[in-house]
């Protein structure tokens, strides 16, 4: 979802807890994720994967300049022909640690497997995120969490294209005089005229 888009779902959101619990969580992810230089797993459940917000992050990645957004999406099946970036399976969750984020993206309960799994991540230092509908063991096991409940007035992928638009805003001190990319441009007019300003992490 470009900048436009971004900026026309937060007009529409405008009055709503959403934008600003966005920014809340990105600023969260972003804390958790830049000061380790990476390390980011997303993951979603076996109903569910994530792909939409992993192409996002990465698109985020390389327009924000912070390459260490960019996430490892883990899968819970693969197959020995995918490529070498939709081959990380469940075993990746297990070697996570001190440094590492994981962001669980889970619009139903996840399985027992994957919360175990989280669990033990947990326990060995990892910070752990989730994008959630409410499931009570998964919410306890995140050090922050965004849930969209069922009967929101949004839904859970709705919220990711938020997120991950947050999750790229620069929040760094004021660039140095020069010609903004386009796009930067375009991003913050579009803030300007759709919210007010948010705080930076």
């Amino acid at each position: 979802m470009d900048a436009v888009r971004v900026a026309l779902l937060r007009e529409v959101l405008a009055g709503t807890e959403w934008p600003a619990s966005a920014r809340r969580f990105a600023g969260f992810l972003r804390s958790s994720v830049v000061p380790h230089g990476g390390g980011l797993l997303l993951v979603g459940t076996a109903e569910y994967e994530p792909w939409h917000l992993a192409a996002h992050l990465v698109d985020e990645s390389v327009w924000s300049g912070r390459p260490e957004l960019a996430p490892t999406l883990v899968r819970h099946r693969v197959r020995s022909g995918d490529p070498a970036h939709l081959a990380v399976g469940l075993g990746r969750i297990e070697s996570a640690g001190r440094g590492a984020t994981l962001l669980v993206v889970a619009p139903s309960r996840p399985d027992g497997g994957l919360l175990e799994r989280v669990h033990d991540a947990r326990r060995a230092g990892a910070t752990v995120l989730s994008l959630d509908g409410g499931d009570a063991e998964l919410l306890g096991l995140a050090h922050e969490t965004l849930t969209v409940a069922p009967d929101a007035e949004v839904d859970l992928d709705t919220v990711q294209h938020l997120v991950s638009a947050a999750t790229g805003e620069n929040c760094l001190p004021p660039a140095p005089r020069g010609r903004l990319r386009f796009r930067d441009r375009l991003s913050r007019l579009a803030d300007q005229l759709t919210a007010p300003p948010a705080a930076c992490w």
